[in-house]
C-alpha cells in the first residue's frame, strides 16, 4: 500500500469514528430504553400493558417534529443564502421526518384499537397528523418530478415552510378542540400529575433516546444527500448540454 493510500484509509477511519461512537451511544440508549419501557415501568391500572407504546409513541412524534423543524430551518436557510447544504438538510430531515411520522400514525392506531374500540376516528389531532403527513410526502414527490433540480429546490423549500405550521397545530389541538386523544402529557402546555413520576422518567428517557437515534440518522444521511445532490446536479447540467441522454 502507498504512503498516499495509507493515509487516506488513516483519515477515512478518522472520520468515521464520531458516528461509530454516537451508533454506540444510540444503541445503548435504545437497549436500555426497551428494559425501561417493558420491564420496568409499571403497568397502567386502566389500560393495562398497551399503554407501554406510550414510550414510543409519543417521543417518536416529537421526534418527527424535530426533524419537521429542521426542514423549516433547512428551508429558509436555503431560500436566503441559496446554499445546497441547507437544501440537503431539510431534504435529509424530511425524509426521515415522513418515516417517522408513518410510525406515529401506525403506533396511534394500534394504541386506538383497544382503548377506543376502533382503529381509526376522525378526531383533530389525528386528522391534523395525517394532514402533516401527506404534506411531507407532497414535500418528497415535490423533490422528485420538478421540472429542475433548483426548481425543485425552490418549490420544496416553501412548501417546508408552510407546511411547519401544521405542527403547533397537532400539539394544541386537545387544546383547542375537543377529541378522543388524550391530554398532554409532555411539553411546555402538558399539565402535571397525569401520568406517575415513573412513567414520566421512561417517558423522558425515551424521548433523549430516540432524539440521539434521530441525530445519528440525520448525520448519515445529510453525509449522503450532499454527494447524492452533486452528482444529480452534473448529471442534470450533462444533459441538458447533450452530453448524456435525458
Amino acid at each position: 500500500m502507498s504512503r498516499r493510500s495509507a493515509t487516506a484509509s488513516r483519515s477515512l477511519l478518522l472520520g468515521m469514528w464520531p458516528k461509530l461512537a454516537l451508533l454506540v451511544v444510540a444503541a445503548a440508549l435504545m437497549i436500555a430504553d426497551l428494559y425501561l419501557s417493558f420491564i420496568w415501568a409499571p403497568t397502567d391500572a386502566i389500560q393495562g400493558d398497551v399503554y407501554r407504546i406510550i414510550y414510543f409513541h409519543v417521543p417518536i412524534a416529537w421526534t418527527a417534529f424535530l426533524a419537521f423543524f429542521l426542514v423549516l430551518i433547512g428551508s429558509i436557510g436555503f431560500l436566503w443564502k441559496r446554499s445546497q447544504r441547507w437544501d440537503a438538510l431539510a431534504h435529509s430531515s424530511a425524509e426521515i421526518g415522513v418515516v417517522l411520522a408513518t410510525i406515529v400514525l401506525i403506533t396511534g392506531i394500534i394504541w386506538a384499537k383497544p382503548v377506543w374500540g376502533v382503529w381509526w376516528a376522525w378526531e383533530p389531532k389525528l386528522t391534523t397528523t395525517l394532514v402533516l403527513w401527506l404534506i411531507y410526502v407532497g414535500y418528497l414527490v415535490l423533490r422528485n418530478y420538478a421540472p429542475s433540480p433548483a426548481q425543485g429546490m425552490r418549490y420544496a423549500a416553501v412548501l417546508g415552510i408552510i407546511g411547519f405550521t401544521d405542527v403547533p397545530i397537532i400539539y394544541f389541538a386537545t387544546e383547542w378542540w375537543r377529541g378522543q386523544h388524550p391530554e398532554l402529557v409532555v411539553g411546555p402546555a402538558a399539565e402535571s400529575g397525569l401520568v406517575g413520576s415513573d412513567i414520566y422518567a421512561v417517558l423522558m428517557f425515551s424521548v433523549l433516546t430516540f432524539t440521539v437515534l434521530f441525530a445519528l440518522l440525520l448525520w448519515q444521511r445529510f453525509s449522503l444527500r450532499v454527494v447524492e445532490d452533486e452528482v444529480r446536479e452534473l448529471t442534470y447540467t450533462a444533459q441538458r448540454q447533450g452530453f448524456l441522454p435525458e
